[in-house]
C-alpha cells in the first residue's frame, strides 16, 4: 500500500480522498491555489502545497506545479479526483513517466474513451448498443448534410472532445443543419481547442442511466449496477439516485453485461462509468464513458454499502478487486447543492457563508468542504455540497431528503436548496415519470 498520496484536486472531492486515505493509513498531500488557502482540504491534509494563482490554468490544470509538488513531498501516487486533469491521458502518462502511480485507468484507456467518436467505434466493435450516427468525426458542412439525410431528423451534433453540454446542438429539420454545424464547431473549438463534431440520432424521451464499473490489474471487471441521472438542467446533473425507478432485473442485467463488455474492450482498470441513454421503448444505447470517479459515486456507495474511493486506491496499489456486484441493499438519492440563485436563472452566487447548519439524523450523509465563515471563490465549479439520503426504499429516501433539506441552513449566499425541496414534492419525480428534458420543459417554481 502507498505511504503518501497527493490529491490533485480541491473542494469536497479532495476532502473525500483525504478521508479514504486516512482510513487506509496513508499520508496525504493537498495542493491548492491562492484562492483556496482556507479550504478544508488544505486544513485536513497532512501536508499542503500552494501550486499557483486562483485561475485553474495557473494551478489545478498546471501540470508542472503538480508534479513538482509530488516530487517535493515525496508522494508515491497521485489521485486526480474528478474534473480538472482526471481524464487527461497526457497527465496520466506524465505521472507514470515521473515515477508516480496515477490512481485511475491507463493512459491508453483514457485516450480511447475520451474521444467520443473513437469511443463509439470501440463500443460498436465490442457489441455494445450504440446510437445510430457518424462513424467518425464530421468535418465539412456537406458531409453533415448528407449524414443527417441518411440518419433522418431529429439528430444531435456533439463535440467529439467535450462534455457538459458545450458544442452540442439539436437539429429538428434540414433547414437547421448549417447554423447548428457552424455554431457547434465554434463552441467546441473555444471550449476544448478541438472543433471536431460527431452526429447521432436524437433519442426520444431519454433517461440518463449510468453503470458503475470497476477493473483491476489482473483482468477482473465487474459492474455495480446503475444510477439514475435524468434530472438535469442544460445537460448538468442535479439529482442522482440508485437504483433507477425504471429498471427491472432483466434490463439491469442487460445493461450491466454491456457495461462490462465496454470496460473489457479498453482493458479498464479502476473506477469508471458507462453512460447510457434509455429511450421510451426501453432500448438502451451507449453514450460515453467517464474514466474517473463520478460526483455521484456516493449513491452507489450508500445503495450497496461499499467504499469506491478506497477501492480505487487499493486497485492502483496492485491489489485485486475486493468488492463484488450485489443487489442494491437500500435506496440512495443525492442532491447537488450549488452556490447558485435558482430564482434568477441559476446565476452563480459566490461569497462568504455567514451561517451554516448541516442536517443530520438517520440515513443522511453530507460530503462538503464548506464551513461557517468560508468564502466561496468565483473561479471554480459552483457545487458546494452533496446531500445524500438513504432509505429502505425510494419512498423513505425521498422523505428523508425532504426532511434534511428543510434542516439545511446556508446564509450569506444563494443556493439550490429551494429547487430541491420543490422536486421532493413533485408528483412526477415521486412517481418516477421524468426524462432528461423534464426541467427544460417545466418551470420548477410552478411545481
Amino acid at each position: 500500500m502507498f505511504k503518501k498520496v497527493l490529491i490533485a484536486n480541491r473542494g469536497e472531492i479532495a476532502l473525500r480522498v483525504i478521508r479514504a486515505c486516512r482510513e487506509l493509513g496513508i499520508k496525504t498531500v493537498a495542493v491548492y491555489s491562492e484562492a483556496d488557502r482556507n479550504s478544508l482540504h488544505v486544513r485536513f491534509a497532512d501536508e499542503a502545497i500552494c501550486i499557483g494563482k486562483a485561475a485553474s490554468k495557473q494551478s489545478y490544470l498546471y501540470v508542472p506545479s503538480i508534479i513538482a509538488a509530488a516530487e517535493i513531498s515525496e508522494a508515491e501516487a497521485i489521485h486526480p479526483g474528478y474534473g480538472f486533469l482526471s481524464e487527461n491521458a497526457d497527465f496520466a502518462e506524465i505521472c507514470n513517466d515521473c515515477g508516480f502511480v496515477f490512481i485511475g485507468p491507463k493512459p491508453e484507456s483514457i485516450q480511447k474513451m475520451g474521444n467520443k467518436s473513437v469511443a463509439k467505434e470501440t463500443m460498436r466493435d465490442a457489441g455494445v448498443p450504440v446510437i445510430p450516427g457518424s462513424k467518425g468525426v464530421v468535418t465539412t458542412l456537406e458531409e453533415a448534410r448528407k449524414l443527417v439525410e441518411e440518419i433522418g431528423v431529429p439528430v444531435m451534433m456533439k463535440a467529439s472532445a467535450g462534455g457538459g453540454g458545450k458544442g452540442m446542438r439539436f437539429v429538428a429539420s434540414m433547414d437547421m443543419v448549417e447554423q447548428a454545424f457552424v455554431t457547434a464547431r465554434t463552441e467546441a473549438e473555444a471550449a476544448f481547442s478541438n472543433p471536431d463534431l460527431y452526429i447521432e440520432k436524437f433519442v426520444e424521451e431519454p433517461r440518463h442511466i449510468e453503470i458503475q464499473v470497476f477493473g483491476d490489474k489482473y483482468g477482473n471487471v465487474i459492474h455495480l449496477n446503475e444510477r439514475e441521472c435524468s434530472i438535469q438542467r442544460r445537460h448538468q446533473k442535479l439529482i442522482e439516485e440508485a437504483p433507477s425507478p425504471i429498471l427491472d432485473e432483466d434490463l439491469r442485467r442487460q445493461m450491466g453485461e454491456a457495461a462490462i463488455k465496454a470496460a473489457q474492450a479498453v482493458n479498464y482498470e479502476g473506477a469508471g462509468t458507462i453512460e447510457f441513454l434509455v429511450d421510451k421503448h426501453r432500448k438502451f444505447y451507449f453514450m460515453e464513458m467517464n474514466t474517473r470517479i463520478q460526483v455521484e459515486h456516493t449513491v452507489t456507495e450508500e445503495a450497496l454499502g461499499i467504499d469506491l474511493v478506497k477501492e480505487q486506491i487499493r486497485v492502483a496499489a496492485g491489489e485485486k478487486l475486493s468488492i463484488k456486484n450485489d443487489v442494491p441493499r437500500r435506496h440512495a438519492i443525492e442532491c447537488r447543492i450549488n452556490a447558485e440563485d435558482p430564482y434568477h436563472n441559476y446565476r452563480p452566487s459566490p461569497g462568504a457563508i455567514t451561517a451554516l447548519h448541516f442536517p443530520g439524523g438517520p440515513g443522511i450523509r453530507i460530503d462538503s468542504h464548506i464551513y461557517q465563515g468560508y468564502s466561496i471563490p468565483p473561479y471554480y465549479d459552483s457545487m458546494i455540497a452533496k446531500l445524500i439520503a438513504i432509505g429502505e426504499n425510494r419512498t423513505e429516501a425521498i422523505a428523508r431528503m425532504k426532511r434534511a433539506l428543510q434542516e439545511f441552513v446556508i446564509e450569506g449566499i444563494q443556493t439550490t436548496i429551494p429547487f430541491h425541496l420543490k422536486m421532493m414534492d413533485n408528483k412526477d419525480f415521486i412517481s418516477g415519470e421524468f426524462d432528461t428534458k423534464y426541467l427544460d420543459n417545466n418551470d420548477w417554481q410552478k411545481f
